[in-house]
């Protein structure tokens, strides 16, 4: 242990006290602190950055997750569509004549529309008399037809698809484009 310094450690005869040296301490010191800051700066910049690109990547990849099929789903529609038709155009005598083949199309219909549930897929089944919605809806036609409301739908010409919220394939409708009275 040396007479100057109580811890045992001997003491750096290089080292200048920075208060010493006179003018140029303070400034030194300010430089230090100027460039302490700019660190500190810097590194709390790296951080947001680094936590932003966290976010963002945790944000693509659950939107990944919920719309990445939105493709196959859109593949997918003309299917359901035609599935649909076959079952709605069979009239009683040709449901009694071939029953196991209406049966088939029938469990697969509603296979699809298990298929389509379990992924966020649902239908779009405007009705006639309903509120056209340009967010749901596409126009096909508007035309005055006695008796609705302007802006009203008309006639249902294909069903639409949503994908969880957003929308996959709006609905094909007809519009009433009465004057206001």
């Amino acid at each position: 242990m040396t007479k100057d310094n109580p811890n045992g450690n001997p003491l750096d005869e290089d080292l200048v006290d920075p208060l010493a040296e006179g003018a140029d301490a303070p400034s030194e010191i300010e430089a230090l602190i100027a460039e302490r800051d700019s660190f500190r700066d810097r590194f709390m910049r790296a951080l947001a950055d680094a936590e932003n690109a966290r976010k963002r990547a945790d944000r693509e990849r659950r939107e990944a997750e919920q719309y990445g099929g939105s493709r196959l789903a859109r593949d997918l529609l003309p299917v359901h569509e035609a599935l649909t038709r076959a079952l709605e155009t069979a009239n009683d005598e040709q449901r009694a004549a071939a029953a196991a083949l209406i049966e088939g199309v029938e469990l697969t219909l509603r296979e699809l529309n298990n298929v389509f549930a379990k992924h966020g897929i649902h239908v779009i089944t405007p009705q006639v008399g309903d509120k056209f919605d340009p967010q749901q809806h596409e126009a096909m036609f508007e035309a005055p037809l006695p008796g609705t409301v302007a802006g009203h739908i008309i006639q249902v010409m294909g069903n639409g698809f949503m994908l969880h919220d957003r929308l996959l394939r709006p609905a094909k409708v007809g519009v009433s484009s009465n004057p206001a009275n």
